[in-house]
């Protein structure tokens, strides 16, 4: 997998998450092509959190590196 180019991508979308007051942290990338990450600030406890790894993080991450499985968020 490429951490560089995940961590690129979490960087585009990280101004979308803080204009929420919200943030994101890439933990791990696992060979079975799951990425983890961490929501931080308002995001870590927001209802629509499941929403934004599925429709937003992992989306845009897949989009460019489409061999990745899935992204979860870990606390």
């Amino acid at each position: 997998m490429d951490k560089e180019k995940i961590k690129q991508i979490l960087e585009k979308i990280r101004p979308q998450l803080q204009m929420d007051g919200g943030d994101v942290e890439l933990v791990e990338i696992n060979d079975d092509g799951t990425v983890k990450v961490r929501l931080m600030g308002h995001c870590a406890g927001c209802m629509h959190a499941q929403q934004t790894i599925k429709y937003g993080i992992e989306r845009a991450i897949r989009q460019f590196v489409p061999e990745i499985k899935e992204v979860v968020a870990v606390p």
